[in-house]
């Protein structure tokens, strides 16, 4: 079962992190693969693993922001390696300075972030459908649990990510009768390479967020490929349209939870300052 030998995939943000699981778990399953990202040496690395256990792995770096880029990754599958059967929507981010109230948001940071989340994501399973129209194949959208909760100090990614699942049904309606499945992954926290540089950097916040899990641990690369490899698998034939939740049980963000902390202190503390005025 999940035996993916034959196949060609593409994983986008497939140098580190999640990405990187994806292409361990794709390759393990047997896939050929096309392996893109804005870094070329993780990307060489990411492939390296792949190679060693015995699949072709195509290297592109650039911007799947631009769609130029976008067509060379979709050459890189079709005429490189000789078909694209599966596509990875997993390039998402967003940057340290798009961190921030909605009052401060300014229109950079709302750009930056929804292209690469939504707009860039949208165009990328596009052409990708267009390349499996008539031979059929799996299309997968790595979203996130923020697309379903409301998310304080980044709103901007958690309604890219909302609208990504929003496509993804519509996606997978309007291109059901080509054979092609579409199919979203909503990750909870995930622990990666660079976690201490983000919100997770602090062990009082990892605890925290790990008290919310019922399975008691926060997530790891490996636990979302293996969900992959069956989306693009046969043995998934008969499932498009869904966005799966991958979280350890968890339905309680911290960041929702330390953000109203944080109100109710200023509140406590605009109180004590009137008391004290009167």
């Amino acid at each position: 079962m999940f035996d993916l030998s034959g196949k060609v995939a593409v994983v986008t943000g497939g140098g580190r992190g999640i990405g990187r699981g994806i292409v361990r778990a794709l390759a393990s399953a047997g896939a050929d693969l096309v392996v893109t990202g804005r870094t070329p040496d993780p990307l060489e690395e990411s492939a390296a693993q792949a190679r060693e256990l015995g699949v072709r792995v195509e290297v592109v770096p650039g911007d799947i922001t631009r769609r130029a880029h976008v067509d060379a990754v979709v050459r890189a599958a079709v005429e490189g390696l000789g078909g694209l059967d599966c596509w990875v929507n997993n390039a998402g981010s967003a940057r340290p300075e798009d961190v921030g109230p909605l009052l401060d948001l300014t229109e950079d940071s709302w750009d930056a972030v929804v292209d690469l989340n939504l707009k860039a994501a949208f165009f990328a399973a596009q052409a990708a459908a267009r390349a499996m129209a008539g031979q059929g194949g799996s299309i997968i959208n790595i979203s996130s649990r923020s697309g379903s909760q409301p998310n304080p100090m980044t709103g901007q990614y958690g309604a890219a990510k909302a609208g990504l699942d929003n496509l993804t049904g519509t996606m997978a309606t309007e291109w059901g009768h080509l054979g092609i499945r579409v199919n979203g992954i909503a990750p909870g926290v995930v622990l990666t390479e660079t976690s201490s540089e983000g919100s997770m950097r602090s062990a009082d916040r990892r605890r925290r967020q790990i008290a919310t899990v019922p399975l008691r641990r926060l997530g790891v690369p490996d636990d979302i490929g293996p969900l992959c490899v069956y989306l693009a698998s046969d043995e998934a034939a008969w499932v498009s349209g869904s966005v799966i939740q991958v979280d350890g049980g968890s339905r309680i963000p911290v960041g929702l939870l330390a953000y109203l902390r944080r109100i109710d202190r200023r509140l406590q503390e605009q109180d004590g300052a009137n008391a004290t005025a009167h």
